[in-house]
């Protein structure tokens, strides 16, 4: 073992391989890598001795965490998603014993970089909101290598969240107490997405046509994506209790204060299930709304495409916000994501936002993404063999030093 080597605590990691591969590489470099499990799906993708199984109630973890802490001198805990209700205990308790967190959450950037930051991502971030800061950081950084690129079919990643998810029908024999941070039983989730397909088989053409058509006809438009009314980014990091709400307040304002000759146009998030009928919540809303003519929702389509001719793009916090900015559409957040900044996005209401709005300062969004990058991105991913090879070795950075790259520029 190294003379700098530490033990790692890991616990609830992506539906994959990613953490049994990680705690490989860690050991490999010297460090003791132990995890707790706290489904059965956990338990099938560990592959290794060094795990605990956490089977009583969630009141009692933060005794049960202290005790691995204390007894194996756990100086790191990794984790994936920071708003998991196993993950918030040991944030909160691990920190006031010193111990480093590592939080893995999905890309700020897309497809082929995931996130680690400490302690906290997202709206928990310890990103500055202050446009000046990265003005001045990201000029004194270099500008990032281009991701490596990688394949990673949807198949590879629905078959491990298939496998993870049949493993977990046993959590009524084998961990009774655990309370899943999923809000939709995944049996109902997957009956969903066969639907989806189905639909999304039969539309494709014709949505493929209506948006040729729209930008064709050089049809000014606003973009509305949806996002997932499950996802923390709503549950946790918005006001919002779904898209619902969402689609309803932006419809009744585009009515109301969009040019009379400009539609809205709406798409589906892609890992939608499809168990809420937006087709129909839209259309009903338009009709309430006399909007009916100008409104058109799409359940494929071509997201650059749209990015690149819309007159602007309202989100809640999407990453697709952040894609939004690099082709210099104007941007509105709802929420406050990471790149809601003066000279980035759009700062006012969004009544407002309709006929003010402007394109973002390509320089600040140059100099942002420079230090987003350096900051908390990994090139790699969490499902595919390449993917998360790529991300292991260039986590590296991250785990070796004392301070994170955010903490070492702050």
């Amino acid at each position: 073992m190294t003379t700098n080597s530490r033990t790692f605590l890991l616990l609830q990691g992506p539906c994959s391989p990613f953490f049994a591969e990680l705690a490989t590489h860690l050991r490999a470099q010297g460090h003791r890598v132990f995890k707790v499990n706290f489904t059965s799906g956990d338990y099938l993708y560990w592959r290794s001795s060094q795990g605990f199984q956490y089977r009583a109630s969630l009141a009692e973890l933060p005794a049960f965490l202290e005790h691995l802490w204390l007894s194996l001198g756990i100086t790191d805990q990794v984790l994936f998603g920071d708003c998991r209700p196993v993950h918030q205990p040991a944030l909160t308790y691990g920190q006031q014993l010193g111990i480093r967190n590592y939080v893995f959450e999905e890309g700020y950037f897309r497809p082929f970089w995931i996130t680690l930051e400490r302690e906290g991502v997202n709206s928990h971030s310890r990103l500055p909101k202050e446009a000046q800061w990265y003005r001045d950081v990201g000029a004194a950084l270099p500008d990032p290598e281009p991701p490596q690129a990688f394949q990673s079919p949807f198949s590879v990643r629905a078959t491990h969240d298939v496998f993870y998810n049949v493993a977990n029908l046993s959590n009524a024999l084998f961990f009774k107490y655990y309370q899943s941070h999923a809000p939709v039983p995944a049996m109902l989730e997957y009956a969903g997405y066969l639907q989806r397909f189905a639909i999304n088989a039969l539309v494709k053409k014709q949505d493929k046509q209506r948006l040729t058509d729209l930008i064709s006809n050089k049809t000014s438009f606003y973009f509305l994506p949806l996002q997932l009314s499950s996802d923390t980014q709503i549950t946790q990091h918005s006001h919002y209790r779904s898209m619902i709400e969402v689609l309803d307040e932006v419809m009744a304002s585009f009515s109301c204060h969009a040019a009379t000759h400009a539609w809205l146009v709406i798409k589906i998030h892609p890992l939608d299930a499809g168990l809420i009928n937006y087709d129909k919540v839209i259309k009903d809303l338009a009709l309430r709304y006399a909007i009916t003519e100008r409104v058109m929702y799409l359940q494929v389509a071509d997201l650059r495409k749209l990015l690149a001719r819309a007159a602007g793009t309202v989100t809640v916090n999407s990453t697709v916000g952040g894609l939004a900015l690099s082709y210099q559409c104007p941007t509105m957040t709802l929420a406050d994501p990471i790149y809601n900044l003066p000279g980035l996005t759009f700062q006012g209401k969004l009544d407002d936002f309709w006929h003010l709005a402007e394109p973002p300062d390509a320089l600040l969004f140059k100099l942002y993404s420079k230090t987003i990058i350096h900051t908390t991105q990994i090139n790699g991913g969490f499902y595919c063999h390449d993917g998360i090879r790529l991300a292991i070795k260039h986590s590296e950075r991250f785990f070796a030093l004392d301070r994170s790259p955010l903490e070492a520029l702050l």
